[in-house]
């Protein structure tokens, strides 16, 4: 093997502790009690955080950035292969900043095969760290859990951006000898 793979094996081993090293400390921190948000159903009815998990104790939120953020799409549209096996653990839903109807919308022409709501006009993703003091979201996803007694706390949370290991593009993107190159997602390829 040669030194500079010997290198990106070496790496790859240090990368792999820390992941390892930051659920660790993810774990630890410990639940972080949330009110039980109301957001609204792509039909534009009110939903409670609650009402999000279903049958499951845990659930999924992706923070959205809605429509018009061609990056939050292709983080959004490689969820549909992933659905089917996350919502096998646990409810798995798509908070859009967009309007219940704009988010509805664009689900559909997206083919996206999980539950969408609507954050907009809530506190909710701003309260939750996914967005500016001003109110510009912030993409990235939360983990909750239903205690028992019906309360609910966040049990960890993880932005998303190029290079995270929310989206498969990057790192393969990350193998070719020039790397991404300067490329960015596109809502649709010629």
């Amino acid at each position: 093997m040669s030194e500079s793979h010997e290198k990106i094996t070496g790496l790859m081993k240090q990368i792999d502790a820390l992941k390892k090293e930051l659920t660790e400390a993810r774990r630890q921190a410990g639940p972080e009690p949330v009110e039980d948000y109301q957001l609204r159903r792509a039909d534009g009815a009110p939903v409670r955080l609650s009402e999000l998990f279903g049958g499951k104790d845990d659930l999924l939120l992706v923070h959205n950035m809605g429509k018009g953020c061609a990056y939050c799409t292709l983080w959004a549209d490689g969820f549909i292969g992933d659905a089917p096996h996350l919502l096998d653990r646990a409810a798995f839903v798509l908070c859009s900043n967009d309007d219940p109807a704009t988010a509805r919308e664009f689900a559909e022409s997206r083919g996206w095969n999980y539950p969408v709501v609507s954050g907009a006009g809530s506190p909710f993703a701003k309260d939750m760290g996914f967005a500016s003091p001003e109110g510009k979201p912030w993409p990235g996803v939360s983990a909750f859990r239903r205690n028992a007694d019906g309360s609910i706390a966040r049990t960890g949370s993880a932005p998303f951006g190029p290079g995270d290991d929310f989206c498969a593009v990057w790192p393969f993107l990350d193998l070719l000898g020039g790397g991404a190159d300067g490329w960015a997602p596109k809502y649709s390829y010629a």
